[in-house]
């Protein structure tokens, strides 16, 4: 198969069709390469790090997470070097202003800002000052009580290691008006949390329509102010609302789809970190789950739709249902105590994942896959975002993520 190659911009480029807008260049070994698709505007991915040669061909399913089942793609001598050196970035050229994608990612600590500090956004906020030194530079806190963000910044001021005391970044507040005046925007307002003893067996999608609108009305204010940062989703249901942030601020004022706003990779849910933690918990207590340990992988939304395998490539369905069933009621337990489960979820989902996220290094979290936000396996790097490629996913497993993805596409 032939292929054709451009310049933009100092930005080589190549593509299977002929692109007659751009400007002719000659193929060269070595340098990052942007490969460009025509992808669909609304649920196509924007752009993402090639692992294997069939994610240019199929970019937007759930096969790119498994090497079996992706298509055969054949690619020129310097498409696959580029590829085997980890510098292939696929673009989808059916977004407006794809041309944003070409520019190089910003490198140093970043500018983290947190809406509401109830106890998910506290607990959240103390692990990211705690932990995130190397790579925060400030984390800014906002909420619509002020005695709360007031009552943050003193105590988390008096936070500090005798002699170096600027080893944690500071917490200062953050007015509404500067909310997105930041590089990550950590979302974890949330309303109508069903109180602990309330019959509610689903407490995740009860939040639903109340948090959507909160998302909404944010989505919007970030669209007009240009925010080209990263936005955290971790108020539940977190796949949903991420799915709602992203659509919403690529709406016009009457309701249709423009996308001018937020890229698909802008968005991410942080929701599956503290069901993978949920899983590990049971495994350490019961023998029987003792792979998971090592090999297992969780996948899918923060909720119902959740999938823990105990091991890709030595899978055991029924293992791996009891497994998934533990980890997706724990947080049922939790209020079976009296208490809410939310300490686990804010680290473990929210800090930690989120910690990784900004080093670069493999979390969980829900990307866009299949025109829904998929939790996943994946990491960030200069050359876009990477889902872990699983060389083959059984057929079971496989149908469990299918299932994920279709009924996510129900809610939203």
């Amino acid at each position: 198969m032939s292929f054709f190659y451009y310049e933009l911009n100092g930005r080589l480029l190549a593509s299977a069709v002929e692109r007659p807008d751009l400007k002719v260049a000659a193929p060269r070994k070595g340098e990052h390469i942007f490969y460009l698709r025509d992808g669909d505007p609304a649920t196509g991915r924007g752009s993402f790090r090639a692992a294997h040669p069939g994610q240019l061909a199929a970019p937007d399913g759930l096969t790119v997470l498994d090497a079996s089942r992706l298509p055969n793609f054949p690619l020129d001598e310097t498409l696959s070097d580029t590829l085997k050196a980890g510098k292939l970035t696929v673009v989808n050229c059916g977004k407006i202003g794809w041309e944003q994608m070409l520019e190089a990612p910003s490198f140093g600590k970043k500018r983290v800002n947190i809406l509401a500090i109830g106890d998910v956004g506290a607990t959240l906020m103390m692990g990211l000052k705690l932990l995130g030194g190397d790579v925060i530079s400030r984390i800014g806190i906002c909420d619509i009580a002020e005695k709360l963000t007031a009552r943050w910044e003193f105590e988390m001021g008096q936070v500090a290691l005798p002699w170096d005391y600027d080893a944690f970044p500071e917490v200062v507040v953050v007015q509404p008006e500067d909310l997105f005046d930041c590089d990550v925007l950590v979302f974890v307002a949330s309303k109508g949390i069903p109180p602990v003893g309330s019959q509610v067996q689903d407490v995740r999608m009860a939040q639903f329509g109340a948090n959507a609108a909160l998302v909404c009305s944010y989505a919007r204010k970030a669209r007009l102010q240009g925010f080209k940062g990263l936005w955290a989703a971790v108020s539940d249901p977190v796949d949903p609302l991420a799915k709602t942030a992203y659509l919403d601020s690529n709406l016009d004022d009457e309701g249709n789809w423009d996308g001018l706003g937020f890229l698909p990779e802008q968005v991410q849910g942080y929701g599956l970190g503290v069901m993978n933690a949920r899983a590990a918990y049971y495994a350490k207590k019961d023998e029987r789950f003792a792979s998971f340990l090592k090999e297992g992988r969780a996948f899918g939304p923060h909720g119902e739709g959740l999938w823990i395998a105990d091991s890709p490539s030595d899978y055991h369905e029924e293992l791996s249902r009891e497994l998934t069933e533990l980890a997706k009621t724990a947080n049922m337990k939790m209020r079976d105590l009296g208490f809410k489960p939310y300490a686990a979820p804010a680290l473990s989902s929210g800090a930690l994942s989120l910690l990784l996220t900004l080093r670069g290094e493999w979390h969980y979290g829900s990307v866009f896959l299949d025109g829904v936000y998929m939790g996943c396996r994946n990491r960030y790097t200069p050359y876009g975002i990477e889902t872990e490629l699983i060389p083959s996913i059984p057929d079971p497993l496989y149908a469990h993520l299918q299932d994920a993805v279709n009924a996510l596409k129900m809610i939203i």
